[in-house]
């Protein structure tokens, strides 16, 4: 990838991320990055596709972060253990890979466009669709049930931390969804 176009891409994800897509503007991003407009717009046709590009990055980030997390576990209690741990440690900004801990960055940017069939939103809702996938291909036995138990615990463990400061909500998950068969 090119220099200026990664510079462009992290340091928006960086802005994006710590204060919302929408209270960013582009000239706060060529600003921050040292980079002219004119190549800005020799590598993104607009703002959406440089959110895009963002989206995809913290995507790519996330996803290697969660394979590395879920690597070996050999039981369904084990993934549930490694992932909300996991969860835990990124919530008291323990992940390096992550970065300090803003919540979702796919559930904020969501939020910030209303139209669920825009580009953004799309990317948004196929990425937690991946997140979920997975889970599911670590998972040693086939559960739906679980799966979506989990899933959802996940995303309310997320939500729970960010807007109330509670990190021990993913270590409450644990104990919630080990009491039952795994």
């Amino acid at each position: 990838m090119n220099k200026k176009r990664k510079l462009l891409i992290d340091t928006s994800l960086s802005l994006f991320y710590s204060n919302g897509i929408n209270s960013i503007g582009i000239n706060e991003i060529l600003k921050i990055s040292g980079v002219a407009k004119q190549t800005l717009y020799s590598h993104f046709e607009s703002k959406e596709s440089l959110i895009l590009a963002t989206l995809e990055q913290r995507h790519m980030n996330f996803i290697e972060w969660l394979e590395i997390k879920l690597q070996g576990a050999d039981s369904n209690e084990k993934v549930i253990i490694r992932l909300f741990t996991a969860l835990e440690s990124w919530f008291t900004n323990s992940e390096p890979m992550l970065g300090d801990f803003r919540g979702c960055f796919f559930i904020n940017s969501s939020a910030e466009f209303s139209n669920k069939s825009s580009d953004i939103s799309l990317f948004c809702k196929r990425h937690k669709h991946k997140v979920r996938e997975i889970i599911r291909l670590h998972m040693t036995k086939e559960n739906p049930f679980l799966l979506d138990a989990i899933c959802i615990m996940k995303e309310g463990a997320i939500t729970s931390a960010y807007v109330t400061g509670d990190y021990s909500s993913a270590m409450k998950c644990v104990q919630i969804l080990t009491r039952y068969e795994c």
